[in-house]
């Protein structure tokens, strides 16, 4: 772990040949020298180029902990120094929560659900649309507590009791259609709309729909009817039987499951995996509308939920700690205690670093520009580009310098290929990094950071419930450097007062123990009672109760009671199932109500001919993303040390594959290994690879080569959902043959050659 440079690099410096990114070696150097190449080279930008010109929006999941965020630290840094171009949105629901404010007034991806109590005494039919919440819950944004899953022991235990039914509609029978024994329904990969569109058109065309709800609570369904019933665009009735031909599900059971939805209290359990789609705004949308026609919003177990599988949504959470003092009588003396009440069970949260500095100076008047974070490629290709994103135009910056902390986009982005050839026009790459990923070995500047293993910090559960005290268990790793440091040594060449603005005068435990307080006041205030942080810190956690109330909550409930008072956040206080401000847009994949539209690759186009597999990538078992790929984890699911790919066994034995072979992924973007798993739990024509296997290049740097260890990303083509959110994809058209030839070595988890080690 030493700071190191490409060597073409630090003998040329921007003017270096950008083409050996990846295959150059690399040459340690010391802290000094690393900070002074970096520092020169934002001012050269800056002076050249403007602040636009330097890319800073790191992304990615690394790392739980208030201060040592690499993604705010790395902001915070380059908004000191002189500005920076960053990005809005996430890789993980781009469309969903671009499209969902305007249908509800809310981010739907992060909103309220209903809770598991209210689920599990209520329901009576439960569907995991694109959701695998026994796989994803495992991890959470902040420190998981996994309450979800003593939630979903009780649901599965009460099913048996109760009769409760679950179906998942999927192409893939995942790990939650297992743990509760669920009818799967199979569908073809981006088709769920149309499955959507042939259940409302049964529940409409039978008269079953819940008209009351939909004339009191909703706006815009004479608009949707037309489509519906073929009176408008592209005046095809949305029949089961049309839908069926789209999406494989059978007319009859598009029926049943029709009928089901209405005749039990349902709820659909919206996952993520729909709206990583071409046009993956319309799922979402249309959930909504067909959760809207089956009228159980707002009722006890009924409606729907899009966070179910995320962070253990569904879990009762402590309430929100207001701060409002309920005494300001001190006890003892002691400012910010309260009077002896009953303590209230409530969270007051945990703040962390901000991109922005409270000190005063010229970064309080500079403007950051962004750009939609799956769009990096498309802005570095284009320079001067207009495009279109959530109504309005822009043009994408020219990009010379990019600043990656905490996050491997040579792993969650998609289209590698691509993106090799679009990172060549950067002047200068620089990542702060754990481990030698793909992005550090494309990166002209590797600075080596500290785990959170490495270091001290302090965090919360996602659910509120906790704030833990995160201790450094072991020293540093040869000289790697926590990311706070490295920024603060870097603005150490701009001045003083960029370093107090960054620092704020404060070391990093007084930060640590800042958010602690902050923390602290807002609960005593509220009645909450906390320790002092000195016991906190000794004893590592502090919880908080979750209040009985908690444990009753009903998504929308309060809209339903009262739709005037408890208005949603909509221009009618409605959910819009046509939405003026969308259609006033003039979007042509994106228009005024939800809508099939055909995908850029899926089994019933053109493209199916030459590449007749479906594939598509959900969230790995046993990895965060990308994250512990590097560790023995890897051994649990591996085929020959390479990521596996599950196939039907008629579409294996079409091809004279069997289990554990060896198999060439591919189509025009590009070719991956993998090995080959057997398997009837996947549809037939479809096939599934999970995201997050580290990309190993055979020819480093080389456009089109192959990856030998089975990055997908390879395979995902990089096409904007639509103008509306410009989200990112996660299917492609594929073809497979067992691989010929010897096999080659992995080389993606050997550190690369370094000079002077």
């Amino acid at each position: 772990m030493y700071p190191c440079v490409r060597e073409s690099y630090l003998k040329n410096g921007y003017k270096s040949d950008k083409t050996k990114r990846g295959s150059d070696k690399f040459v340690r150097v010391s802290w000094e020298k690393a900070y002074d190449l970096i520092a020169n080279e934002l001012k050269r930008v800056y002076k050249d180029h403007g602040s636009d010109a330097v890319f800073g929006g790191s992304y990615g999941w690394f790392c739980v902990g208030s201060l040592n965020n690499p993604q705010a630290l790395v902001g915070r840094m380059l908004g000191i120094a002189g500005g920076y171009t960053s990005r809005t949105c996430t890789y993980s629901t781009h469309a969903i929560r671009q499209i969902t404010p305007y249908i509800t007034g809310t981010d739907e991806s992060t909103a309220p659900v209903t809770v598991y109590p209210v689920i599990i005494e209520n329901s009576e039919c439960i569907v995991f649309w694109g959701a695998d919440p026994i796989n994803t819950n495992q991890i959470a944004w902040g420190v998981p507590d996994h309450q979800s899953y003593m939630y979903m022991k009780e649901l599965k235990e009460a099913a048996k009791k109760r009769n409760i039914k679950f179906y998942i509609i999927d192409p893939v029978y995942n790990n939650t259609g297992l743990y509760f024994g669920a009818e799967h329904i199979q569908i073809r990969p981006t088709t769920d709309v149309a499955l959507m569109l042939g259940i409302a058109n049964y529940l409409y065309t039978e008269n079953l729909y819940d008209k009351d709800f939909v004339h009191k609570y909703t706006i815009g369904f004479d608009e949707f009817e037309k489509y519906l019933v073929g009176e408008s665009e592209d005046m095809v009735a949305k029949t089961p039987e049309w839908a069926s031909k789209i999406c494989g599900v059978d007319a009859n059971v598009i029926k049943m499951l029709a009928k089901e939805f209405v005749s039990k209290r349902t709820m659909l359990m919206g996952g993520w995996g729909t709206q990583r789609a071409h046009h993956g705004e319309q799922p979402n949308w249309m959930m909504i509308t067909l959760a809207s026609m089956i009228g159980q919003v707002g009722l006890p177990g009924g409606g729907y939920g899009m966070s179910y599988h995320y962070s253990d949504g569904g879990v009762p959470m402590p309430a929100a700690a207001s701060g409002n003092a309920l005494s300001e009588k001190p006890i003892n003396g002691s400012v910010g205690a309260v009077a002896d009440t009953e303590n209230v069970a409530a969270s007051p949260g945990l703040s962390g670093i901000s991109i922005n500095s409270k000190m005063d100076g010229p970064w309080k008047q500079r403007k950051i520009n962004v750009i939609p974070v799956s769009r990096i490629v498309e802005c570095l290709e284009n320079p001067g580009k207009e495009y279109n994103f959530d109504g309005k135009a822009y043009k994408y910056p020219e990009i010379k310098m990019a600043y990656w902390a905490g996050g491997n986009p040579f792993h969650h982005h998609q289209d590698r290929n691509r993106m090799v050839k679009a990172w060549q026009k950067l002047d200068t790459f620089v990542v702060n990094e754990c481990f030698w990923t793909a992005t550090a070995r494309m990166a002209d500047i590797v600075l080596p950071a500290t785990t959170e293993q490495e270091r001290n910090d302090i965090s919360k559960s996602h659910s509120n419930s906790y704030i833990f005290a995160m201790k450094q268990a072991v020293k540093p790793a040869g000289e790697a450097m926590d990311d706070f440091d490295i920024f603060v040594n870097i603005l150490r060449r701009f001045g003083a007062n960029e370093v107090l603005a960054f620092t704020e005068g404060k070391t990093k435990m007084e930060w640590v123990e800042a958010f602690y307080a902050e923390s602290y006041d807002k609960a005593i205030k509220s009645g909450v009672k906390m320790l002092p942080f000195k016991e906190f810190w000794e004893k590592g956690f502090v919880k908080f109760e979750t209040p009985e109330s908690a444990k009753k909550f009903v998504k929308h409930a309060k809209f339903r009671q009262n739709p005037v008072i408890n208005r949603l956040g909509t221009p009618s206080g409605k959910i819009e199932i046509f939405s003026k401000k969308i259609a006033g847009y003039n979007y042509k994949e994106c228009k005024g109500h939800p809508m099939w539209f055909e995908p850029m690759e899926w089994l019933g186009s053109k493209v199916a001919k030459e590449f007749p597999l479906n594939l598509v990538s959900p969230h790995p078992k046993y990895r965060l993303h990308s994250q512990l790929n590097n560790t023995w984890l890897r051994d649990l699911e591996e085929v020959e040390g390479r990521e596996p790919i599950w196939m039907h066994p008629k579409d294996a034995a079409k091809r004279g594959i069997q289990n554990g072979d060896i198999v060439r992924v591919f189509n025009k973007r590009g070719q991956v290994l993998a090995g080959a798993v057997v398997t009837e739990a996947v549809m037939q024509g479809v096939v599934r690879m999970q995201e997050g296997a580290w990309y190993d290049p055979a020819e480093p740097g080389k456009v089109g080569t192959l990856c030998r260890h089975g990055d997908v990303n390879v395979l995902i083509p990089d096409v904007g959902t639509s103008e509306l959110a410009q989200g990112n994809q996660a299917t492609a058209l594929v073809e497979i043959e067992k691989f010929k030839g010897e096999v080659p070595d992995i080389g993606i988890f050997k550190a690369p050659k370094i000079k002077g080690v």
